[in-house]
């Protein structure tokens, strides 16, 4: 099908700088040090103060975005809390900081700040004790491997320590901000218990990065998870949405804020459709995920992407897994390969 996302607002704020785009919201975008090379976050007015939402990694260069943005906004209406969607670090890591500066309490769902804890705080070498095998299995050689062992401490780089206390966040609870309540939707598939919040009164969805209105929501089976079928949860959630105004204005993560939500699921699952059809031919002989990952994607992937790009692979092989679609078996080199049926 072809979709075309509406985008209601041109351009975006620069880093540093704010754009209010409806009553109390107001759109901030900070850079990132990888191939997507950006964030959007959110400053919701609190009447007497300010809610944050998500908060970028943590570099020298979002810290100084974020003192720039509270000597404009935070001098005279301090912050009183900060939510973050989930824990990858983009999300989540500067949380710690900023809780820190303007001594405020994170919000997230127990998931995902337990997972936020525990990836800034597991030693490297414990990580790769876990990961490595993983990635053994999966098909990585012995460069590849080597780049696991790297990996290890990634987490750790670029994440401030999140709180060690939070206050919870659960499906269909109502976070009241500047008198307006914005009601929890968890998802999951991307992250364990991704939180996104919709407020009636204005018709606006924060979908973080569970609805994105360009790029594809990347869902992986990671080493912590080996047997998942997140792929199977993540479509699942999509049906959380199907009941909202179809001219909910939608503010993803990345990209720019849309209408359209409602013709963006459809396509998000024609394009998942899509690539169980092209992961299913990669499996008509016995192969590997990362033989799979060699079939969809076609260009070339940076260190920090293989990880994200193999991890969709073996998402799409485990959801025809669990439709009895392809079979697993372990060969005697401890490598798993997939063979459709």
């Amino acid at each position: 099908m072809t979709y075309k996302p509406d985008y209601p607002f041109e351009g975006e704020p620069a880093p540093g700088e704010t754009r209010e785009i409806a009553d109390g919201v107001w759109w901030l975008r900070m850079p990132l040090p990888f191939k997507l090379n950006h964030i959007n976050l959110w400053l919701l007015d609190d009447d007497d103060g300010w809610t944050i939402v998500d908060t970028g990694v943590n570099n020298d260069e979002i810290k100084a975005c974020w003192e720039t943005i509270e000597a404009k906004h935070f001098v005279d209406k301090p912050v009183k809390r900060v939510i973050v969607t989930h824990f990858h670090p983009d999300h989540v890591g500067l949380a710690g900081w900023l809780c820190e500066r303007y001594g405020v309490e994170l919000t997230m769902t127990l998931s995902e700040w337990t997972q936020a804890r525990l990836n800034s705080l597991e030693p490297a070498e414990s990580k790769a004790a876990v990961m490595l095998p993983f990635y053994a299995r999966i098909g990585f050689d012995d460069e590849q491997l080597d780049m696991v062992r790297d990996r290890g401490a990634y987490f750790a780089k670029v994440m401030h320590t999140p709180p060690g206390h939070f206050n919870r966040i659960e499906e269909d609870d109502e976070v009241i901000i500047g008198g307006h309540a914005w009601r929890i939707i968890l998802t999951e598939g991307h992250a364990l218990k991704h939180a996104c919040l919709y407020c009636a009164d204005k018709n606006i969805l924060i979908s973080g990065d569970q609805v994105l209105p360009r790029i594809t929501t990347n869902v992986s089976v990671y080493p912590q998870e080996p047997e998942a079928n997140p792929l199977h949860l993540f479509l699942t959630s999509m049906d959380k949405f199907r009941d909202l105004p179809t001219d909910t204005l939608v503010l993803p993560s990345h990209d720019w804020p849309f209408r359209g939500m409602h013709e963006r699921l459809d396509h998000m699952i024609e394009h998942h459709d899509e690539r169980l059809d092209a992961t299913l031919d990669a499996c008509i002989e016995p192969a590997t995920a990362v033989d799979v990952l060699n079939k969809l994607f076609t260009r070339k992937l940076d260190n920090h992407q293989i990880f994200f790009a193999v991890g969709e692979a073996l998402a799409h092989v485990h959801y025809l897994m669990g439709q009895g679609r392809v079979a697993r078996e372990m060969g005697d080199d401890g490598v798993y390969r997939y063979q459709a049926k």
